[in-house]
Formats: structure tokens, C-alpha cells, sequence
């Protein structure tokens, strides 16, 4: 009986952490779609917005690494088994942050060279452009490390709201830089957006930073601080192994969106900007959904392993998948079935064309191939995450982008950047084969439920034939 109300209280708990997420989630991509409809009313998809999206696509990067990835899923089982909890936050802060710091520095000295690595295409005029804006925007990753770090104490306490909703500070600082910046040049939309880049990052730090005093966590943090400089000693052994292993095991979607733009920057002008206007949808429903629901999930599957209870852990990853593998599918059908309709609907306008809208369109429906295995992995990594085997993780996602690389060389001349998008949804698929692999099949088939899925396909077959009935009719009203 007792175990019955705690599996309940444990469900109600994830499911809540779940609905939180997503809602905060939401309003930051409501917000986010309106920045970007705003900048490609402004810049188009061109030069000038290929220079902002590689500007911010470094920090960026990092930002997904930390904060949806390999720093949490770190930081977080180590965090749960410190006896002296406070030591091993304020170690780890210190440390982080002077590696932060230092690494923004580099890459403030050596921007031609970073900016070439990341857009080798780029000829030195446009790298000689885009220079400014890259320094301007990489130093929102300081901030945003803090946040991250904030957030992992937040999420052990339960506590997701103000994760959730802070990255509409940042969507909020660049829509005012976008409104501000109306009708003047491209060059000065750029960097108006840059600097609201990084005042929004503050804010995101400000916000999380009340968010420990409420919740009592600073003082923790603030016992570490006092007992280092007492000359105590962190426990922070095997933590910073497991995040050089997450780093990698964690983020193929990120990485492999790296290896897109690396690609792109060798086709024409506005490649970029339909690789970036694509992703952009398709991390929406991985975001509300996967992200949101693993989020909820990670610390709960850490604490229940760390205390030996595999069949909770087993019995929460058990529902979690079910919800996942529906969402997921539902968004896969709309989205490949009406990708045309939904970019000519957000993006079409201003100097978007309707030859940007079909390119895009084609690139939206082969990243939207990946949804799911990309989502599915998530929560099922989440598993060797808690049991400390980010080497393996790291691995698996090695090897998927090996294949990614290898599909964007095969694809990217036939079908430009389209063909990158289906390179990536390929490398999903092996990303989240090797996970299950790793997981168990037999566990895997233990936790699922046949009937359910088969319901969940039926629904499938109806949403197909309702979704092209309205494609129908707005080909009609296109015309």
C-alpha cells in the first residue's frame, strides 16, 4: 500500500515537473518565434542573417551543452551522492567559471580563427563581418554557465519554474533590440541584437539567482564558498570524467547541428539562415516535450537508482515513454505533412521570399525524420547518465556522428540543405538504437506496453488523413 501511494506521489511529482517545463517552454518559443519572425522580416535569409546566426551559434552551442546536457547530467548524480553538498557546488562553480572565463578570453584574441572554424565557407570579407557580433555574442555564455549551474540546484530541489521560464528574457531582450533597431541598417540590426543577446543572459542570471535565495539553496552554496576558503576539500572525484564524457554523449543533436552549419557555409548565401529557421521548429516539440519530460525525469531516476530502487525508476521511465513516443510521433506527422504551410505561415513576409519559404520547407521535413529517435534517446540516456556511464554515452554519439558526417558528405550535393537535415535525423536513428542497446532490449520490452502503442498508431492513421484534407484546402487558398 505504501509503495502503491509513493509510486502515485512519485508520478504526480514527474508529471508536474513535465507540465511546468513545457508550459515555460512554450511562452519561450511563442517568444522565440516571434523574435525570429521579426529577424527575418529584418535580414531575410542573406548575408547579414548568416553573419548573426554563426555569431550566435557558438554560444549557443554551449549553452545546449550545459544546459540541456552534459554538465546537469553530470553535476547532478554527483551532486545527489556528495556528503558535503556544498563543497562540491562551490568547487565545481569556481573552477567552471576561471575555464569560462578564459575560454571567452581565447575566443574574444583569436575570433578570425574560431569564426572561420565554425563558417569555413566564409570568405575572409564575410569573416572580417562577422567578427564584432562573434565577440559580442560569445560573452553571454558566462552568464549562461551560472544559470546552468543554478538550474541543477533548483531541479534537486525540485524546483523548475524559473529554468523553465527564463529563456523568455532572453527572446524578450532581442525582440526590444529588433523593435528598437526597425528600419535601419543590416549591419546595425546585427549588432543591436548581439548586445540584446547578452543583456539577456543577465537577466536569466538574475532571475535564477533569486530563485536560490527563496528556496534556500544559496545558502548551501554560500557554506561551500566559507568551507573552501577554510581549506576544506570538494568530493568531487569522477565528476569531471563523466562531464568530458557527457560533453560529447550528451548533445548530438547540437553537435550535429554544429556539423550542418559547417556544411552549409559552403553552399549559397541563405543556407544557413533554412538550416537555422528549420531547427528552430524542429527543437520545439523536442524542447516542450523530450527536454521538458527528461528534465522532470533526470533527478527522480538518479535518486531512485542511487537508493537501489530500480523497479521505480523503471516504472517512471515506463510512463514517461508511452507520453514521449505519442507526442513525438503526433509532432512528427504535422510537422513533415505541413511544412510548408508552417514556415510560409511564421516566416514569409518582409524580405522572406517564397523561394526561402519552399527551401525551408524541404529542410523543416528531413529534420523532422529525427524527431523521434532524437527525443526517445533522451530519456532512455538518462538511465546510463544516472548509473555513470557517460564513456558509454559518449561512445554511442561518437559513432552517430561519424555517420552523420559521412551522410552530410554524401547528401549536401544532391540536395543542399535539405540533405544535411536528413544527415542528421539518420545519425538520430543510430543514437537512439545504441541507447535502447545499451538500456536492454529486454528491459525495453518489459516497460512498454503493445496496446498502447497500437492505439497510439491508429490515432496515426486518423491524424494523416485530417492533416492532408487541410493541407488540401490550404493549397487552395495558397493558390
Amino acid at each position: 500500500m505504501h509503495l502503491t501511494t509513493k509510486n502515485k506521489a512519485n508520478k504526480f511529482k514527474l508529471f508536474k515537473g513535465f507540465f511546468t517545463n513545457s508550459i515555460g517552454i512554450l511562452v519561450s518559443r511563442i517568444l522565440g518565434f516571434l523574435r525570429d519572425i521579426l529577424t527575418a522580416s529584418s535580414l531575410g535569409a542573406g548575408v547579414w542573417s548568416d553573419i548573426f546566426f554563426i555569431a550566435f551559434k557558438m554560444p549557443n552551442l554551449f549553452r545546449r551543452l550545459f544546459g540541456e546536457g552534459a554538465f546537469t547530467q553530470a553535476f547532478l548524480p554527483g551532486f545527489v551522492n556528495a556528503r558535503k553538498k556544498g563543497l562540491f557546488c562551490a568547487s565545481v562553480l569556481i573552477k567552471f567559471f576561471i575555464f569560462i572565463m578564459f575560454l571567452t578570453l581565447l575566443v574574444n584574441l583569436l575570433t578570425p580563427l574560431f569564426t572561420k572554424f565554425l563558417a569555413i565557407g566564409f570568405n575572409k570579407e564575410t569573416i572580417d563581418m562577422a567578427i564584432p557580433y562573434v565577440r559580442i555574442n560569445f560573452w553571454y555564455l558566462s552568464f549562461i554557465f551560472l544559470v546552468t549551474l543554478f538550474a541543477s540546484l533548483l531541479q534537486y530541489k525540485g524546483h523548475f519554474a524559473t529554468t523553465a521560464f527564463s529563456t523568455a528574457l532572453l527572446n524578450i531582450s532581442m525582440i526590444i533590440s529588433l523593435i528598437l533597431a526597425k528600419n535601419k541598417p543590416d549591419e546595425t540590426v546585427v549588432l543591436y541584437l548581439s548586445i540584446g543577446v547578452v543583456i539577456g543572459g543577465f537577466l536569466q542570471f538574475l532571475v535564477h539567482l533569486i530563485a536560490l535565495k527563496k528556496t534556500k539553496m544559496l545558502k548551501i552554496l554560500k557554506f561551500g564558498f566559507i568551507g573552501l576558503k577554510k581549506g576544506r576539500k570538494a568530493q568531487t572525484k569522477g565528476f569531471y570524467k563523466n562531464f568530458f564524457h557527457g560533453v560529447v554523449g550528451s548533445s548530438a543533436a547540437q553537435i550535429g547541428s554544429f556539423i550542418d552549419t559547417w556544411f552549409a557555409s559552403f553552399l549559397t548565401f541563405g543556407s544557413i539562415s533554412y538550416l537555422y529557421y528549420a531547427n528552430r521548429i524542429f527543437q520545439l516539440p523536442l524542447a516542450l516535450f523530450a527536454i521538458a519530460l527528461s528534465t522532470a525525469l533526470f533527478p527522480k531516476i538518479a535518486k531512485s537508482l542511487n537508493q537501489k530502487n530500480d523497479k521505480v525508476a523503471l516504472n517512471m521511465l515506463s510512463k514517461a515513454f508511452h507520453l514521449l513516443f505519442a507526442l513525438l510521433i503526433f509532432s512528427t506527422i504535422g510537422g513533415i505533412i505541413l511544412s510548408k504551410e508552417i514556415i510560409w505561415l511564421l516566416f514569409e513576409r518582409g524580405a522572406f521570399t517564397r523561394a526561402d519559404t519552399i527551401n525551408s520547407s524541404l529542410v523543416l521535413a528531413m529534420y523532422m525524420i529525427g524527431l523521434l529517435p532524437f527525443g526517445l534517446a533522451k530519456i532512455f540516456s538518462l538511465w546510463l547518465y544516472s548509473k555513470n556511464k557517460q564513456n558509454i554515452a559518449a561512445k554511442i554519439t561518437i559513432q552517430s556522428l561519424i555517420i552523420n558526417i559521412i551522410s552530410c558528405a554524401i547528401f549536401v550535393k544532391p540536395f543542399g540543405a535539405a540533405g544535411l537535415a536528413l544527415a542528421s535525423s539518420i545519425g538520430g536513428f543510430y543514437l537512439f538504437f545504441m541507447t535502447l542497446k545499451e538500456f536492454g532490449f529486454k528491459k525495453f520490452l518489459d516497460i512498454i506496453s503493445f496496446k498502447k502503442i497500437f492505439v497510439i498508431l491508429i490515432i496515426c492513421m486518423i491524424e494523416i488523413v485530417l492533416l492532408l484534407i487541410f493541407k488540401e484546402f490550404m493549397n487552395d487558398y495558397l493558390r
